[in-house]
């Protein structure tokens, strides 16, 4: 039987054993992303900008399933988005249900290292889909990252790294909770 997944809504696609994910990386660090801020007039808003770490985040996100996220303080290369996809793939192995990957077109995810896993991956049902180029709308992971650095990050996020790192993990935690996304 012959079907794509753009065709289906979510309960037609879990119904017929498919879920679909979006996967991207994003990196936090105490240089503050805000693009603006309302303020009381004669009064400025000072957030400090300073040197630190890099907190990374490697995401999987579906409409209609739990989001599974890694975070790493290393850089992001082809073995760590590799250790994510590993890792994902582990989580669920019911032999059912197919998971469909959709990932934008970086090197990373184009690297030989990356590719040589992709069969392994299919064995534990898991697909890889690449974007078209040039179609940033389609990727459904940048509104994730942007809701967190833009809405759902508290400004007092940017004190203290550590601090920074508890409030993305709690975010993480607690996305399709206390945080939901709604895609019109």
């Amino acid at each position: 039987e012959h079907m794509s997944l753009a065709t289906l809504n979510s309960s037609e696609a879990k119904a017929k054993g498919w879920e679909l994910y979006y996967f991207d990386e994003s990196g936090f660090s105490l240089h503050p992303v805000v693009p603006y801020a309302w303020q009381p007039k004669g009064q400025t808003i000072r957030i400090p900008s300073t040197a630190s770490p890099r907190l990374n985040v490697l995401g999987f996100f579906s409409k209609t399933q739990p989001a599974f996220f890694q975070q790493t303080e290393t850089t992001v290369n082809s073995q760590t988005v590799i250790a994510a996809f590993n890792a994902f793939a582990a989580q669920q192995d019911d032999g059912k249900t197919w998971r469909m990957v959709v990932v934008d077109n970086a090197p990373i995810h184009h690297s030989h290292a990356f590719r040589d896993c992709m069969e392994d991956w299919m064995l534990k049902r898991l697909l890889i889909h690449y974007l078209p180029a040039d179609c940033p709308e389609l990727k459904l992971m940048e509104i994730v990252w942007g809701r967190i650095k833009y809405q759902w990050l508290p400004l007092t996020s940017y004190s203290d790294f550590s601090i920074l790192r508890k409030n993305i993990s709690y975010i993480l935690q607690n996305i399709g909770k206390k945080y939901k996304l709604t895609f019109a």
